[in-house]
């Protein structure tokens, strides 16, 4: 098997590493690598830091083992390889009136990443984390063996794996139970919102299953807080207007396209997009899901530098008070993005150190310029001080103190890991940042 040096990154390229690639195609030599080389495993590294990383290091790229093993039309249960991204099942599945039950913000995410992410979606509230339809995962420990885990086998490191960040093994396939839909399309609720307070007031009193709201993280004072709640169901009939071609950035954009002007006169502008009184709308299932892949290499945006981004959860008790003292400090520093995302979470999943738990969940992307990690820090404390926690596929400049304050779970998980790689072969750079698996 070759191996292939190079420097890649997470999705939000602030932070770029130089290591050891190798890209099985077949189990075999994916066998091959672990023989030689046991390494931590990456999918299309839509994480946004370092989780994927392994500087200095091997690691193993897990996008050409990509096959649908087998599917049950009856019952929704599908069996795929790791490599298989969210995008390629809704494709494959919902013109069969089937999809994934929960969809994280991109298509470009595969089944081990949502796996090792535990990730939530727009319907968290609802329905929960991508684990809880998780039936079963063959996975390859570092030391060459081949086991198969779930909630009813092996459920303690079934429950390290989802969420467990690759700890546990090389997930090799996972068989997942897929969700009914009438079709392939949503249908769409959209409305201006003018404050946080109304943000939280809204959340709380929709029924829909799925809710997002972005925010002009830009706007003080009164308007603190306004943006646009979107709140959808599957549409009972498919969509009529075809998606849209996606376009690309061909290039890294200059400083001045994200300048605190030029953001602000975006954000006013998208929010007007949206009438007062609010519109209804049938959209693609795939363009409601994943609105940002319609544009190849986004994250080129952000310049050659790259981004942040960071994603908390606050507990509902707290979470307005808390998160207008976010909003304040992400306005005052001058380095807010269009891109900002509220949610509200249900209850915590059944991982180890699955992010999700009830209350509401804050996304902000932030430039990579500046003392950046300053804000950050800021912006933990109020997070930890209210009991809540960081997201660690997001993650880029989190603290290890953090980590370990706000998931309880955290040494059993450490346990559970040393068992199956006492080596810590499978160790990347951001579990070696948060000391994940404690110190050496």
């Amino acid at each position: 098997m070759r191996w292939k040096e190079t420097d890649y990154s997470g999705w939000g390229r602030a932070i770029v590493s130089r290591g050891r690639i190798a890209r099985p195609e077949k189990l075999r030599d994916l066998m091959q690598v672990m023989a030689e080389t046991p390494a931590p495993a990456f999918g299309n590294r839509r994480s946004y830091g370092d989780a994927a990383q392994n500087t200095g290091g091997s690691a193993i790229d897990m996008t050409r083992m990509n096959r649908f093993l087998g599917f049950d039309p009856e019952t929704g249960i599908l069996e795929a390889e790791a490599g298989v991204t969210i995008l390629d099942i809704m494709r494959n599945f919902a013109p069969r009136g089937w999809f994934p039950a929960v969809m994280p913000g991109t298509g470009f995410a595969t089944l081990g990443g949502c796996i090792g992410n535990d990730v939530h979606g727009k319907n968290h509230h609802i329905d929960g984390s991508f684990g809880a339809y998780v039936d079963s995962i063959e996975l390859l420990k570092p030391d060459g063996t081949r086991l198969r885990v779930g909630p009813k086998r092996n459920k303690a490191l079934f429950n390290a794996t989802v969420g467990g960040l690759g700890q546990t093994g090389v997930i090799l396939s996972a068989r997942i139970r897929l969700a009914p839909c009438a079709s392939a399309a949503m249908q769409v609720r959209e409305r201006r919102i003018d404050t946080l307070g109304e943000f939280i007031e809204a959340f709380d009193a929709s029924d829909a299953q799925y809710s997002v709201g972005w925010i002009d993280a830009t706007a003080t004072g009164n308007q603190l807080g306004r943006g646009i709640l979107e709140e959808a169901e599957i549409s009972e009939t498919p969509v009529a207007s075809p998606i849209k071609r996606s376009t690309s950035i061909p290039f890294d954009a200059p400083s001045i396209l994200l300048s605190p002007l030029v953001v602000r006169l975006f954000n006013q502008a998208y929010r007007s997009r949206v009438p007062a009184s609010g519109r209804d709308i049938v959209r693609p299932m795939q363009t409601f899901f994943f609105p940002l892949d319609r544009v190849h290499e986004w994250n080129r945006l952000y310049g050659k530098s790259g981004f942040h981004q960071f994603q908390c959860v606050i507990p509902p008790t707290d979470a307005e008070p808390v998160l207008r003292q976010m909003l304040t400090l992400i306005a005052a520093s001058g380095r807010a993005s269009p891109l900002a995302v509220l949610k509200r979470l249900g209850p915590q999943g059944g991982g180890l150190l699955s992010f999700p738990h009830e209350g509401f969940t804050l996304a902000v992307d932030i430039r990579n310029r500046g003392n950046v990690a300053d804000l950050f820090r800021k912006l933990e404390q109020l997070c930890l001080s209210a009991g809540g926690r960081v997201y660690a596929a997001k993650d880029s400049l989190g603290s290890a103190e953090a980590f370990s304050a706000s998931y309880p779970n955290l040494p059993a998980f450490r346990k559970i890991a040393d068992q199956v790689d006492p080596g810590r072969d499978l160790e990347t750079d951001l579990v070696r940042r948060l000391e994940i698996r404690g110190r050496k």
